[in-house]
């Protein structure tokens, strides 16, 4: 409900915040994490570690600004940085 009144205000006010440019692994790991892999699956397939996709989940959250996995992949698809 708060993502939504954000939303409404930025679109009424007129002001545009600028959107935060994720790197290309951060992208890619979100991507997987949308198609409801894990942690564990997403590093097997990218041949990295559990932590590593972890650690490019929270940099993708924190740079979002959200709070969880399912929250920086609604935004994520919402600002059209990821696709499925």
């Amino acid at each position: 409900m708060a993502l939504y009144a954000f939303g409404r205000v930025e679109l009424l006010t007129g002001r545009h915040v600028s959107i935060p440019r994720l790197t290309s692994r951060e992208k890619e790991v979100l991507t997987w994490t949308a198609m409801g892999k894990t942690a564990w699956e997403v590093g097997v397939i990218l041949h990295i570690s559990k932590r590593t996709v972890d650690a490019h989940l929270q940099a993708a959250a924190h740079k979002l600004g959200t709070l969880n996995k399912t929250q920086t992949v609604a935004v994520a698809l919402r600002q059209r940085q990821i696709s499925l």
